[in-house]
């Protein structure tokens, strides 16, 4: 499954080098553009029809997919597995990905910086009104904070930097980060430290605590109105992996005098959680290659 799931990652990747310079009509290469190779450009199509609803498919499926007719994609599928881009399914005519097309641009992705690739997102959800974005993880009964991007810091009132902790008991982003653990252990990690009034708001009993868990996991966010820092709000979310198991969370922090409770929970909560969708998706592919290339290298090795 992960290795199909970069194998068409990567096949994409390559063809949209072709739909960069290809004249299109239709959705079709223009036949008089002087700049591209079209068979090139027609083995990519070829590539680019496979999916994860279909990993197999026959000749036909694959030229009307590519909009081809028989002949040539015959030819362009023949070629494609001698060069072990198209595994053939033995005795049945139908085709596949191939390990190989995981060449293509398999370097790059092996090298992508998850951290590197989170900061256009963080700063994308700062602005006029949310004025910090972060990514924390869970350490013990701590949220540590490892990445952050601020426009503000004036306005917020408080300090936070790469390295910061906040409690997970009275935090947004820790709520958004043990909320869809199981029930057993989101107690052990609220239960590992006193949980004490760190401001009039801060949530301690677990009673609440369990309410507000639950809303989160229903939601998709957590909220904290003032429950770590005076005059600070928050909204988190959780980035989870192919599970829907937590291992990060990202947050956006704003002045309570800015706007209303209200406005703010209006504005901010769909950009967190389509950022933590994102950068899900930025780790997992980044996971995903460091995994498929120890398993390649192995292969190899053997």
């Amino acid at each position: 499954m992960i290795v199909f799931r970069i194998a068409k990652y990567v096949s994409s990747t390559a063809c949209q080098s072709y739909h960069s310079f290809v004249i299109s009509v239709n959705g079709r290469p223009a036949e008089n553009s002087k700049s591209q190779v079209l068979s090139l450009a027609k083995g990519f199509r070829v590539l680019e029809v496979f999916d994860s609803e279909e990993r197999e498919l026959t000749l036909s499926q694959i030229a009307a997919r590519a909009g081809l007719d028989a002949g040539t994609t015959y030819r362009l599928v023949r070629t494609l597995v001698e060069l072990q881009y198209l595994m053939e399914v033995a005795g049945t005519k139908r085709y596949y990905l191939g390990l190989k097309v995981l060449g293509l641009g398999f370097q790059a992705i092996a090298r992508m910086n998850p951290h590197d690739s989170a900061r256009p997102v963080l700063r994308s959800l700062v602005g006029q009104v949310r004025e910090a974005a972060s990514i924390g993880v869970l350490d013990g009964a701590d949220v540590i904070y490892i990445d952050r991007v601020h426009a503000g810091l004036v306005r917020l009132g408080v300090e936070v930097r790469i390295g910061s902790r906040v409690p997970v008991y009275s935090s947004a982003i820790g709520h958004a980060l043990i909320a869809h653990l199981p029930k057993e252990e989101r107690v052990r990690i609220l239960n590992l430290r006193e949980r004490v009034k760190i401001t009039p708001h801060t949530p301690t009993s677990m009673t609440v605590l369990e309410t507000r868990l639950k809303a989160v996991r229903e939601q998709g966010f957590a909220l904290s109105d003032q429950e770590t820092v005076l005059g600070l709000r928050i909204v988190a979310a959780p980035i989870l992996d192919a599970d829907g198991q937590p291992y990060a969370a990202v947050s956006v922090a704003s002045p309570a005098m800015s706007q209303s409770l209200e406005d703010f929970v209006n504005t901010s909560v769909e950009p967190v959680k389509a950022a933590a969708k994102e950068l899900a998706s930025l780790y997992r592919l980044s996971g995903s290659a460091a995994i498929a290339t120890q398993q390649i290298g192995g292969e190899r090795r053997r």
